[in-house]
């Protein structure tokens, strides 16, 4: 899911992208540039922005792109923890469902930039308000000081906006969120986005019969 966002740039990256930087062949874009593809997410697109960090040194970001199913729907959706689609994301090597105790769900992700390391990820359901919040347990197994942050869905008709806002920090990580190449922060969450209303379409009439089953 959306929330198993970001990764570690490596040393090789870095260095060209530093290299870049200084040398001028790559401009930095302002955060109101910094977008997927200059569309509005009203109309299909997904945009994304850099925020002001939480903390000095941090970096964040916020995405918004609309699903074409309506947010009950989607709700369910995103709180299928126990899912094996995960895996058709192409930076997911792996998804592990812990457990739930009530609205708090435990889950843990293999990711293709960091395939010697399950991300732990503590997800906090707020059904009444169609939020999660969630964070990161094991930051330091994964080379990261912190990383947590919140999804806001909205009602469209029978749509659902989606808003993702995250906060993190690891070595490289202003590298990443600049980086304009294959694999940097556009690349990442454009991608993801892009799967997640392909993914959340071809899965939502099992969501809807589940729906319908309990009625």
């Amino acid at each position: 899911m959306l929330k198993n966002l970001t990764g570690h740039c490596s040393i090789y990256v870095a260095a060209i992208i530093a290299t870049a930087l200084l040398t001028g062949h790559v401009s930095i874009s302002s955060p109101d540039e910094i977008s997927a593809d200059h569309e509005r997410p009203g109309n299909g697109g997904v945009l994304i922005e850099r925020i002001a960090p939480e903390r000095i040194g941090g970096q964040g970001y916020q995405l918004v792109y609309r699903v074409n199913v309506p947010i009950s729907t989607y709700w369910k959706f995103k709180t299928d923890f126990n899912n094996s689609f995960l895996i058709s994301n192409k930076f997911i090597l792996d998804h592990r469902f812990i457990g739930q105790n009530g609205n708090i769900a435990i889950t843990e992700t293999q990711y293709t930039y960091r395939p010697d390391v399950f991300f732990r990820w503590q997800t906090r359901l707020l059904p009444e308000r169609f939020r999660l919040a969630f964070s990161l347990l094991n930051p330091g197994a994964c080379k990261q000081k912190y990383h947590h942050g919140y999804i806001q869905l909205e009602s469209e008709g029978k749509t659902t906006r989606v808003t993702q806002v995250a906060y993190f920090d690891f070595w490289g990580a202003t590298f990443w969120v600049y980086n304009p190449w294959r694999g940097g922060m556009q690349d990442f969450l454009s991608y993801t986005a892009r799967w997640e209303q392909a993914t959340a379409i071809r899965l939502k009439n099992r969501y809807q019969e589940e729906k319908n089953a309990k009625k």
